[in-house]
């Protein structure tokens, strides 16, 4: 499992640089929303490979048969 970051670079102007990494697919523009929100208007936006990689769900299922016998 990778640390998911959010980093804010301030310039002198005013503006606002805003990079996340590792997070996978659009759920970064859910975690982004509210913060772009209170920093006033989205200039522009650049998608990293990790915004259009897939998250991929594994799931398993397991069956157990214990026999036994009572001699």
């Amino acid at each position: 499992m990778s640390m998911e970051t959010l980093e804010f670079v301030i310039y002198p102007d005013g503006r606002v640089q805003e990079k996340v990494t590792g997070i996978v697919g659009v759920s970064c523009a859910e975690v982004t929303a509210a913060i772009e929100a209170q920093l006033g208007q989205v200039v522009s936006t650049e998608q990293t490979s990790e915004y259009f990689a897939q998250t991929i769900e594994q799931s398993a299922t397991v069956t157990a048969q214990a026999t036994f016998s009572e001699w």
